[in-house]
């Protein structure tokens, strides 16, 4: 027995379909997140570190890391990057630090940043940057314990 749809249901369902691609599409550009076709929104990874602020990269100065795009404001941050990727990637693979901890990804907000260990956390804002940094390293325990599960989630909180 062949059964249709109608009309309402099929567009309710192709709706429904689309806000899940928009929730996964994400976590499925790379290993790191990925809006846009840019890992951390664009900014440069390098100047967190160098010059303690976001600094929008620029497409000609591009790096591939573990199948994300990264872009650097200088030739110089994009070498600096490709040396040691590892020392200067966002944690938790750019998702918030905090939603991590919490067990979920989610987006975050460029200036919403901490340095701590000498490694780069991100988070959902800077509301949410509050709360992460009034208890840093339990957080950070909770979030290295959680990443695995979290890691192949498909759903971003955005």
């Amino acid at each position: 027995m062949t059964r249709t749809l109608s009309r309402s249901t099929f567009l309710r369902l192709l709706a429904i379909s689309a806000v899940a691609l928009t929730l996964a599409a994400p976590a499925l550009a790379g290993e790191f997140y990925d809006k846009n076709g840019a890992a951390l929104l664009g900014h440069d990874a390098v100047a967190y570190f160098t010059e303690n602020r976001p600094v929008k990269g620029l497409a000609e100065f591009e790096a591939k890391y573990k199948g994300s795009t990264f872009y650097f404001a200088s030739e110089a941050n994009r070498a600096t990057f490709t040396t040691d990727p590892a020392r200067y990637a966002p944690q938790y693979g750019g998702f918030c630090a905090f939603g991590t901890a919490a067990g979920y990804k989610a987006k975050i907000d460029p200036q919403a940043f901490t340095i701590f260990d000498g490694k780069l956390y991100l988070n959902y804002d800077r509301d949410v940057q509050k709360q992460w940094s009034s208890d840093i390293p339990s957080f950070i325990v909770k979030a290295d314990k959680n990443w695995p599960t979290v890691s192949s989630l498909t759903e971003v909180y955005e």
